[in-house]
């Protein structure tokens, strides 16, 4: 392997405080400016740390198995190329009424991401190079995100991605790591924040839970990666305890007799669920890269709902709670929506969001989870952007799970011991919370919108042809995967 350029480990991690300062996410208070009393936080330290990839290069220089059939899938994507171009702009635009281009960010985004994956396995610098290039030249030209609703959903995805991309290089000598924080923190950040404070001027349950869950991860990661513990503690402290769909305990808000955890958007459909689960299972992977346990809150809530996921994408029968959602704008148009069970399947439809899920329950935590076991060997091996079709539901992930999460199994010591981001970056992949005390690993801008007809886009047109593109039109007996809602009213679907 070629000699790299020395990456920077910070061992040094700051408690996350307890409070969500600053942002009122909970009470619906705006916005404010991240803290200027910014903490250091474990590097590289969102979905890799310095032990996984480590790893993955190890095992693949090796030719070990499953990581050389993850890694065959790396290397034969387009993306995944050091001859790629970047094709920055200054303003994205996604969502109706506007001259949508934002097609360019996010394959770039999985260009940057999969170079850069593709150099800490290999060492060839070309693929730095290439990261590096695509990095800085949308840090250097982009001012704005802008869009209908479906904006908010721009800043969540690829504010989250675009972080993962960056902090696989952040330590390379030319890459413009303080432009391209200013980027996170002045485009992408703040219409996440603001989302989650006043949910683009809708009443708080109008939107399912995957648009929560994917800003709160832009919130999150774009904290870790400019060291802003405020903003950090911000995303935590929605996660448990948010007023939006997002927050854990509503996303999943019935835990069964049979101990799985309803997922609230399993009413509305497959590819949607898919979506949350990636998105909280992302969530959770970062957050545990820093030394906080969110996988197992709540007495493994997380592994509750996402077992209950895979048992139901496996096309087994599930429990669903009928639930009536309040839509529509303050003081403005409003209207309910009932979700009376669980929306047909295919089996065959996937994402790539099951390795990194298993791995972390069965492998950290030596946690039975059968449905997941199930789900993430019938999904192996795992691509990325570009492997699940054209449209930008086929880029929702960043992908390559069984390259990036396969790991050994942890020992009963390991998987007894607490996450900790100092020790994951020294070369540590095998922490793991708490006991609890069922004996099971736990630990307890302003606003653009709020037009009626702008409340509730969500993107999902492209949806149809990504299931499409695997083969899935429609369900047997005609369910359709996706549910139309009335639009001639200015009600969009959320």
């Amino acid at each position: 392997m070629t000699a790299q350029i020395s990456r920077r480990s910070t061992l040094k991690i700051a408690g996350i405080a307890t409070g969500a300062a600053g942002l009122g996410f909970g009470t619906g208070l705006a916005a404010t400016p991240a803290s200027a009393a910014a903490e250091a936080f474990a590097h590289p330290g969102l979905l890799h740390t310095e032990a996984d990839l480590a790893r993955m290069a190890s095992k693949v220089k090796a030719g070990a198995a499953p990581y050389t059939a993850g890694f065959a899938k790396l290397t034969a994507n387009p993306h995944a190329q050091s001859s790629w171009t970047p094709r920055p702009a200054a303003t994205v635009y996604r969502g109706g009424g506007s001259p949508q281009n934002y097609a360019a960010l996010y394959k770039d985004i999985h260009a940057a991401y999969q170079n850069a994956l593709r150099w800490h396995i290999t060492g060839e610098t070309a693929h730095a190079d290439t990261a590096v290039r695509i990095l800085n030249a949308w840090s250097g030209t982009l001012t704005s995100v802008q869009g209908s609703a479906d904006r908010f959903l721009a800043a969540g995805l690829y504010g989250y991605q675009f972080a993962n991309a960056a902090e696989l290089v952040r330590d390379r000598d030319d890459f413009e790591l303080d432009r391209f924080k200013t980027m996170l923190s002045e485009v992408f950040a703040p219409l996440s924040d603001d989302f989650l404070a006043k949910h683009n001027g809708a009443v708080v349950t109008n939107y399912w839970p995957n648009w929560d869950l994917a800003n709160m991860a832009c919130v999150l990661a774009t904290g870790v990666f400019c060291d802003d513990k405020a903003q950090v503690a911000r995303a935590v402290d929605y996660f448990k305890n948010g007023e939006g769909l997002g927050a854990v305990k509503k996303a999943i808000p019935v835990v069964h007799d049979d101990g799985l955890g309803e997922w609230l958007e399993a009413g509305r459909d497959q590819g949607h669920a898919l979506l949350g689960v990636g998105l909280m299972g992302t969530f959770c992977e970062m957050a545990w890269n820093q030394g906080i346990d969110l996988y197992g809150y709540d007495d493994n809530r997380f592994l509750k709902g996402a077992q209950y996921v895979a048992k139901w994408s496996l096309g087994g029968a599930v429990a669903y709670t009928a639930n009536t959602r309040a839509k529509g704008a303050i003081n403005g148009w409003s209207g309910r929506e009932t979700a009376s069970d669980a929306a047909g399947v295919d089996p065959n439809m996937t994402r790539p969001i099951w390795a990194m899920i298993a791995n972390h329950y069965t492998r950290r935590r030596r946690l039975d989870a059968s449905y997941l076991t199930r789900i993430a060997a019938k999904a192996a091996p795992e691509g990325g952007g570009g492997d699940y079709g054209p449209n930008s539901g086929g880029y929702d992930q960043l992908g390559f799970g069984t390259l990036a999460f396969t790991r050994d199994r942890a020992t009963a010591a390991e998987a007894g011991a607490a996450p900790s981001a100092a020790t994951a970056a020294s070369g540590s992949d095998t922490g793991s919370g708490a006991t609890s005390k069922k004996g099971a690993s736990s630990s307890s801008a302003s606003a653009q919108g709020g037009r009626d007809e702008d409340l509730a886009a969500t993107g999902t047109t492209d949806l149809p042809a990504w299931t499409a593109a695997g083969g899935v039109a429609a369900l047997a007996g005609g369910l359709l995967l996706l549910r139309r809602r009335n639009r001639a009213v200015g009600r969009p679907e959320s």
